[in-house]
């Protein structure tokens, strides 16, 4: 499946007119840098492919993950 078009990079006028990187989300330029953006092909879409432990740095990661889940999933009960 091809990258979404919107994370596609786009140095000519050419690639700019067919639609890569329009909708593109930067996240440093956001309040929290965060943004609610799927980067994924739609097939892909949905799967962990990183599950921390709880144990060092990990736990950590966990943490953040888990904090970052609930952000996203607040915004998108928001819209809905």
């Amino acid at each position: 499946e091809p990258v979404p078009l919107h994370i596609r990079n786009a140095p000519t006028r050419l690639m700019k007119d067919l639609g890569y990187g329009q909708g593109y989300q930067y996240a440093h330029d956001a309040p929290d840098a965060r943004v609610d953006q799927d980067d994924l092909p739609e097939a892909l879409r949905g799967r962990q492919y990183y599950q921390p432990t709880d144990r060092g740095l990990e736990a950590e990661h966990r943490r953040r993950l888990a904090d970052w889940r609930r952000w996203r999933a607040e915004r998108r009960q928001a819209r809905e």
